[in-house]
């Protein structure tokens, strides 16, 4: 039916909800509760043994264009559920590891399967099948990697808990999950195109379509043209330092833990303070996607606001528990730009035509940056300037995607004119 009341596209966007919720929250947003009790178990440093995490990130990386190339040229069902196929059988190869090796080329593996799913499935099907309420859209989907988490890191930590091998049996339920729960969807939903169930985009046609600004464009510039001007490399930058600027979060229960000695109540409430940057991550990305359906520009300022508000009241009042806990929801606001921003920021400036290649290409950057940025702040942290020259750099960084994000909006029209 394609009468107002049902669309094809709800059951796109519900598939893209499938990928991130399993198999992309499962390999990523999960990944933290295996690094102690694996490490232990082999009796290597956590470093040794996480060092899977930073392979994965590099393959992802590498990948990238080629994923990007192929999710522009072939069937999205191939493409998504190979994707899929090689993150579910590397969390099952990783419940048989018995050496570092073999977790490393498992990391690998896992980073070929998920390039095309975390970086390329959302941004691209959404793109391709809806031409109003993209951000909206766009934003719930990556909600689903954080609210993913949030259901299966309790499952795994209870499976972990259930014996000295206990990891094993999560990595192995875990896979089983991401490929039973995953590829009924690539395989027999997803289509790569309206044209492909002969259908147009979700909102053509409607006079809010019509009147909708750039980005929602249809038209745009190949990813060679792309590539040569100033606002491919100001976005690049954008993703590069948005990406290290979100790893912040991973240090917040550390901030919280550092006052044991003075605020001890606060320290006993680390927990609590990731899980409400982890809200704030999960809120920030549907309500930064309604936003940019309005302006992306006030989507940028809303972001980086946010992120720049909660990193002031956590630096400067730490000792009140709300304050704090406010301030790390505000961060992850801004963390979720990650995700939902760079996309649209792709889109708006360069528009549909060969949104995949430009998109992977810029995402190579934050992938990247994903593999180094925890040794980045830890080195920081472990400096003389502590956490206060974290959060110090982690304002400059917000400042810089401000900044690039708003020149290369201010390059789409020379682009594209």
């Amino acid at each position: 039916m394609n009468n107002g009341k049902f669309h094809y596209a709800y059951l796109i966007v519900a598939s893209c909800i499938i990928i991130m919720c399993l198999p992309c929250a499962l390999a990523l947003s999960c990944a933290g509760i295996f690094f102690t009790p694996v490490s232990e178990f082999f009796g290597v440093s956590r470093a040794q043994f996480t060092l899977y995490f930073s392979i994965l990130n590099i393959f992802m990386m590498i990948s990238l264009p080629i994923a990007g190339n192929h999710l522009s040229r072939l069937d999205a069902r191939k493409v998504l559920s190979g994707g899929c196929i090689l993150t579910g059988l590397g969390l099952i190869g990783m419940s048989l590891g018995n050496s570092m090796p073999w977790f490393y080329v498992m990391g690998a593996t896992m980073g070929f399967g998920l390039a095309p799913l975390i970086y390329l499935s959302v941004p691209t099907l959404i793109n391709n099948w809806c031409v109003k309420n993209v951000g909206f859209f766009v934003g719930l989907c990556m909600a689903f990697t954080g609210i993913g988490g949030v259901i299966f890191n309790p499952i795994g930590t209870a499976l972990i808990q259930g014996g000295p091998e206990g990891w094993r049996t999560a990595y192995l339920v875990f896979g089983i999950i991401a490929l039973a729960g995953t590829l009924p969807f690539t395989l027999f939903v997803v289509r790569t195109k309206p044209e492909d169930k002969g259908l147009k985009p979700f909102g053509a046609g409607e006079a809010q379509a019509k009147a909708e600004t750039p980005e929602a464009a249809v038209d745009g510039v190949p990813a060679s043209v792309a590539m040569k001007t100033p606002a491919f490399f100001a976005i690049a930058i954008f993703c590069g330092v948005i990406t290290l600027n979100q790893t912040i979060y991973q240090f917040l229960a550390s901030y919280a833990t550092s006052f044991e000695a003075t605020l001890p109540q606060i320290a006993a409430a680390s927990g609590v303070v990731a899980s409400a940057a982890m809200a704030g991550q999960a809120i920030g990305k549907v309500l930064l996607g309604v936003i940019n359906d309005r302006s992306i520009r006030l989507g940028i300022i809303c972001g980086i606001g946010a992120g720049i508000g909660g990193v002031l009241l956590m630096w400067a009042m730490p000792s009140i528990l709300p304050i704090l806990l406010a301030g790390a929801f505000l961060f992850g606001v801004v963390y979720a730009m990650t995700t939902v921003q760079t996309p649209l920021l792709v889109r708006s400036v360069f528009g549909s035509a060969d949104y995949t290649n430009i998109y992977a290409r810029v995402s190579m950057v934050g992938s990247l940056m994903s593999a180094v940025a925890a040794v980045f702040w830890s080195f920081v942290i472990d400096s003389p300037g502590g956490f206060p020259l974290m959060f110090i750099l982690g304002i400059a960084c917000m400042l810089i995607c401000l900044a690039t994000s708003f020149f290369a909006l201010g390059q789409a029209g020379k682009i594209r004119g």
